[in-house]
């Protein structure tokens, strides 16, 4: 666990590196060239590197081991630092927006808009960002299958949509090369709503998190364990937690003229037996019960 939460935390601050030199790159050229949409995404880029910093504080009280207080540890702090990133891409959405939107308003009153200054410097500002943030993308997400990180993978949907929000950009920067410049403002509530269809995939993994949904299929987990030997049925399986660490019970039915010990022994084994079994499990509670009719009868799942 410590090799998983102490690569997650390096991931973490490549990333962050990248992010702030994105940022700083599009969002000077943004306000030095008068172009919204490029500043608006200079701004979604800098909530890139605010969520790295708050996905790193996470990991920190994540890293924890359980106490007291916290029998199963602290692991959902990281399904934390995902939903606070969640909150600030639906800010950063409403930056982006306002400024659009305001732009847009402006012009139906006046007729015109600001000049913008379109250059082969702005085209290789955003190509420059755009290679780096699809490596970052494919980076966090390759490592944070690999670690099961909730955050990890919740990051890098928060930078792909910053690879979408900058090819709206580059499109915008084209229609106003070629005299077109209401496509500045308007690309900028495309990537407003681009960021907020972000918010709302990484809230997804948060809930199933939070709500303590299935993370194992139930059917899938009574083939495993019928496979067992002593096992003659289970019924109540349930599992919950983090995408790397679950938390599973059930209860199985074994010969009821088995002795207490016996059963015992049958329950410690297919506990440790099924933690290698299922990726990710890495607690297993079993409750042993005779086999006979009634708990046959009784639903299995």
């Amino acid at each position: 666990m410590e090799v998983r939460n102490a690569g997650i935390k390096k991931v973490l601050w490549q990333i962050l590196v990248l992010n702030v030199l994105v940022a700083v790159g599009k969002a000077a050229w943004g306000l030095i060239s008068g172009s919204t949409a490029m500043f608006a995404d200079g701004i979604h880029s800098f909530t890139d590197g605010s969520g790295n910093i708050v996905a790193l504080i996470a990991m920190g009280a994540a890293s924890k081991p359980p106490d007291k207080d916290h029998p199963y540890g602290h692991h959902k702090y990281e399904s934390f630092a995902s939903a606070i990133i969640g909150i600030m891409l639906c800010l950063a959405a409403w930056k982006v927006f306002s400024g659009s939107a305001a732009a847009l308003m402006a012009f139906a009153h006046s007729g015109t808009l600001p000049k913008i200054e379109v250059s082969i410097t702005s085209f290789a500002v955003m190509l420059t960002t755009l290679a780096i943030n699809v490596f970052v993308v494919w980076f966090e997400t390759k490592r944070g299958k690999e670690l099961g990180s909730d955050v990890l993978q919740s990051d890098a949907k928060h930078t792909l949509s910053d690879i979408w929000v900058t090819l709206g950009v580059l499109v915008s920067l084209v229609l106003v090369k070629v005299g077109v410049p209401i496509a500045d403002p308007i690309v900028g509530l495309f990537v407003a709503i681009a960021i907020v269809w972000a918010a709302i995939e990484v809230f997804k993994g948060v809930n199933t998190t939070f709500s303590d949904q299935q993370r194992l299929n139930p059917h899938d987990v009574m083939k495993t364990v019928l496979a067992f030997e002593g096992v003659k049925g289970c019924h109540h399986i349930r599992s919950r937690g983090t995408g790397a660490i679950i938390h599973m019970d059930m209860s199985i039915l074994v010969d009821p003229l088995m002795t207490v010990e016996d059963g015992h022994k049958i329950a410690y084994d297919l506990e440790h037996w099924l933690c290698k079994q299922h990726e990710g499990v890495v607690d297993v509670v079993i409750h042993v019960e005779p086999d006979n009719e009634d708990e046959r009868n009784r639903p299995s799942l």
